[in-house]
């Protein structure tokens, strides 16, 4: 009986990927959008 339990850790990540930098670069989009549609609704507004 050579029975393996699952372990997440061997699992070869195919895409590598660097989590903290997608987290920024997701927060640093949405802000801009922000940014873009609340200076738009301001200048329409006047």
């Amino acid at each position: 009986m050579s029975e393996q339990p699952y372990n997440p850790e061997l699992h070869i990540n195919e895409e590598p990927r660097n989590d903290f930098v997608d987290v920024a670069y997701g927060f640093m989009a949405m802000f801009g959008f922000v940014v873009i549609v609340s200076a738009l609704a301001m200048i329409f507004s006047m």
